[in-house]
């Protein structure tokens, strides 16, 4: 862990200019049912996710954090909680000692009520709880401890403690500015939720970087939707992937219906081009069937050069493990996104879309109002309700240094980077994380 344990001391130091705003919630509770109607079910072939209208990243998303860490400061000063057996694999029915343990370990996140925390039976009750468990950790909500339930169960309160304090600690560093209407995509969570008055709209999976090309946490706009997108090959990964598969297979380029094009946008021959060198050219592929980027692009400005878009690997949609592009964000239906982004553009729902990605005609509608667009890397967040979410630090993000960690802060300096409930760019400058330039072979 890059920092020291965390006591309840220091925390309560932290969240003491916020106490007033918030009480501080307990670790993570069953969900009120919110007013607002839930989130459509995902259709077959996609991997399902949360049908909470609660969104992810919202005004106080900061005080709701920083308010559970005084809950896992306690229970890390009571011990933490206990450890189930490596072996343990339990489902209903099963009895014993295992058992005790899971009710323990489910009372103290209050994913089970407290007054059901001594009994060996797997009953229903202690299913519904597992299953309120897997569903703060983005797992298969099975209602059975299988490896990957269990896997996380084991996790150390002091390592959940620095997945929260790293979050904040990145939050902090963002500069966004919330709309009406908003999308926001979690990489950790391989979900991308669009937003509008403070209520998840519309959830979709994402495919996001694979760990040896990671998606940069960014906040933008979204200005336009761009059908049928030709795309254009960036230098990085012209020199990793296009130029060495051409050596291999001089055909690879015509195959997959790339153009070769001089520094004046002239067409040249692919067998005329020294594939061992570094280029004077560049490599476009046309749009249609095949294309990288599918019929569909989030036109997203951005220093990484990285967006959102349709893709022709469809397959890794299904997948719990969806850390498989180059950089961008791959959105199952995209389509459907894209209707939602244009709904102050006449003329333009899911009938008329269609019908302009089926001419095959390159088109990019502009949006008439600007959508903001978050990237966020949060491993452990609080919703409106109280509930306390984690995922996998797949890119060992959490371990990385910032330059104002949240427990070096003051209470005047926490309390100055907050503003009306929401963290604000610090006064004193922080600088923000940086996020090294990487070959995106997804991009522009």
């Amino acid at each position: 862990m890059r920092r020291a344990a965390i006591s309840l001391a220091i925390s309560i130091a932290l969240i003491g200019p916020l106490a007033a705003q918030s009480a501080a919630p307990i670790p993570a509770k069953s969900a009120a049912k919110p007013a607002a109607k839930a989130v459509k079910p995902k259709p077959e072939g996609i991997a399902p996710v949360s049908k909470s209208p609660l969104p992810t990243f919202y005004g106080n998303t900061y005080q709701r954090i920083a308010a559970a860490m005084l809950s896992y400061s306690a229970i890390e000063l009571r011990g933490g909680w206990p450890s189930l057996p490596k072996t343990a694999q339990l489902a209903p029915g099963a009895a014993g000692p295992d058992v005790v343990l899971l009710r323990q370990r489910l009372a103290m996140t209050d994913d089970l009520a407290a007054d059901q925390d001594k009994g060996e039976m797997y009953d229903a009750g202690l299913e519904e709880a597992v299953k309120r468990f897997q569903a703060r950790h983005g797992l298969t909500e099975t209602g059975s401890v299988g490896p990957k339930t269990l896997a996380a169960l084991n996790v150390p309160v002091k390592q959940r403690l620095e997945q929260l304090r790293a979050t904040l600690d990145r939050i902090s560093e963002l500069n966004f500015n919330f709309g009406q209407r908003y999308v926001v995509v979690n990489i950790p969570a391989a979900v991308a939720e669009a937003v509008d008055g403070d209520v998840v709209q519309k959830r979709y999976v994402v495919v996001v970087g694979k760990v040896g090309r990671k998606s940069p946490s960014l906040t933008t706009t979204i200005n336009a939707v761009n059908l049928n997108p030709t795309w254009t090959v960036p230098l990085g990964i012209m020199k990793a992937d296009v130029m060495p598969r051409m050596r291999r297979d001089p055909g690879y380029v015509s195959r997959m219906r790339m153009k070769v094009l001089d520094g004046n946008g002239r067409e040249v021959d692919p067998k005329s081009v020294d594939w061992t060198r570094s280029p004077n050219f560049s490599v476009r592929q046309d749009s249609g069937p095949g294309n990288a980027l599918g019929a569909v692009r989030l036109d997203m400005p951005n220093k990484y050069a990285v967006y959102m878009h349709d893709t022709n690997h469809k397959e890794h949609f299904s997948k719990d493990y969806r850390f498989e592009s180059s950089g961008c964000a791959r959105v199952a239906e995209v389509r459907d996104l894209a209707v939602w982004l244009l709904a102050d553009n006449p003329g333009w729902g899911r009938k008329e879309l269609d019908s302009a990605i089926a001419t095959n005609d390159r088109k990019t509608i502009n949006l008439k109002h600007k959508v903001p667009v978050a990237w966020v890397y949060f491993t452990g967040w609080v919703t409106r309700d109280d509930v306390v979410h984690f995922r996998d630090d797949v890119y060992d993000h959490d371990d990385e240094p910032v330059k104002t960690p949240v427990a070096a802060l003051t209470p005047a300096q926490m309390a100055a980077r907050t503003g009306g409930g929401f963290v604000l760019q610090s006064s004193d400058g922080p600088a923000r994380v940086a996020v090294k330039q990487v070959s995106h072979l997804d991009s522009q």
